[in-house]
């Protein structure tokens, strides 16, 4: 599996569906066609469509389409995205709300590094933008990193995380979402010996793997289940000569997209079928709720096999956070360090993916911190995606968190949000 030229194959396969589909599509839609009474020619002509577009998506970063944001003075005011840290492996970028006073409020969301772009907490950024200073980690596709710039694993992600927070300073925010929340936990942990005056103000914790052990799922049975050689043998490829990353060892995007399509096949077969015959009852629309969700699900990108693997080995298997024994190049991060920085949780009920139990997990490990520094929330029938960009993040978690995050403010932040 580890040849460049595997690589290339499935990058071959999914171009050549592509092709099929665009040629569906323009064959049946001659318009002599028109003169055949036989619903089969529309309904071909709408797999085209449907094809070609998923195929298409596939290797395609979403764009933000953040453009303008309601300000209190009720008008609407542009957005400049704005690269704050520029590094190889993923930069801090900004979301500048033009001719808008700064908010007291300054959020840094943690993306997750796990098969999707950033542009995945688009609707969290959305959200959070009338009434915060919102930066991002936005994470670089390793298809497209020279094997020049070097590895990137935990330990590099946990660095990132400790420069992107010192670069924004002490009364910072941070929401971390999905896998990346032990790792931000870390990074926090690490700044609490290493530069105490450069922590943030809170961290919020939303469905990520603190304890994987605390509550078995589909994800954690597979980490404990698979040995490491045959996540080497059978999920590693080169990339192929198409890219600037080519000979960079990854964890393909297209083969993450299949494992994410397995877990719940049914559902996107039937997605795809609805989607089919809306198409060809002229029923379908290009900005329509199933192409919005799918222009970003398809959208993949690649991971460094190194960051793949440490992820499985030191987070998963050994549980290493979980157990309090991380380390950063060579150094012990002790968590219970943390003695000053407001920290909550954030869980879905019915989560699949972080199951209850698996974040809560950190307010554990802070023995250090008062526990009037300490919340946590179960939100009751929210799922993974809901608890950070569904429903239940707008209407019931993004207040809590606002109130937590406002509850935890530095002094000087506080009178200035009482003037804003």
């Amino acid at each position: 599996m580890k040849y460049m030229a595997t690589y290339d194959f499935m990058e071959s396969v999914r171009i050549t569906n592509q092709w099929l589909g665009a040629s569906a599509k323009a064959m049946y839609s001659y318009p002599v066609f028109g003169l055949t009474a036989n619903p089969m020619i529309q309904m071909t002509a709408a797999w085209g469509e449907v094809t070609e577009r998923s195929f298409a998506r596939m290797v395609v970063k979403p764009d933000w389409n953040i453009d303008s944001v309601v300000g209190a003075d009720g008008r609407d005011h542009l957005v400049k995205i704005n690269v704050e840290v520029d590094r190889p492996f993923g930069d801090l970028i900004h979301f500048d709300v033009l001719g808008r006073e700064e908010m007291p409020r300054k959020v840094l969301l943690v993306a997750p590094m796990s098969g999707h772009y950033a542009t995945l907490l688009r609707s969290t950024v959305l959200s959070l933008l009338p009434d915060c200073e919102v930066y991002i980690t936005d994470w670089h596709n390793a298809r497209d990193i020279p094997v020049s710039d070097g590895k990137f694993d935990v330990e590099d992600y946990t660095l990132y995380l400790v420069d992107f927070m010192r670069y924004m300073g002490p009364d910072t925010h941070v929401i971390a979402v999905c896998q990346p929340a032990p790792l931000a936990l870390v990074a926090t942990a690490y700044l609490a010996e290493e530069d105490p005056a450069a922590q943030p103000n809170t961290l919020t914790l939303i469905g990520g793997p603190i304890d994987p052990g605390a509550a078995p799922t589909e994800v954690t049975d597979f980490g404990r289940a698979v040995t490491m050689g045959q996540l080497e043998r059978h999920v590693l490829q080169r990339v192929g000569f198409k890219y600037g990353g080519a000979g960079r060892m990854v964890y393909p995007g297209l083969q993450q997209l299949a494992s994410f399509i397995a877990m719940n096949s049914e559902t996107h077969a039937t997605a795809f079928f609805d989607q089919i015959v809306a198409t060809a009852k002229g029923e379908a629309s290009d900005n329509d709720r199933h192409n919005r969700f799918y222009d970003e699900y398809l959208a993949v990108m690649d991971m460094t096999a190194e960051f793949y693997l440490s992820t499985v080995d030191r987070i998963f298997k050994k549980r290493e956070i979980a157990k309090n024994a991380f380390e950063v190049g060579g150094r012990p991060v002790d968590i219970s360090k943390i003695t000053d920085v407001a920290v909550k949780t954030v869980e879905g009920a019915n989560d699949d993916i972080s199951a209850p139990g698996q974040c809560i997990a950190a307010l554990d490990l802070l023995t250090g911190l008062p526990d009037a520094k300490k919340a946590s929330h179960l939100e009751p029938d929210a799922g993974h995606y809901g608890i950070f960009a569904g429903r239940s993040w707008r209407n019931n978690i993004r207040p809590l968190v606002l109130e937590f995050i406002d509850a935890n403010m530095t002094h000087s932040k506080r009178s200035l949000k009482r003037s804003a």
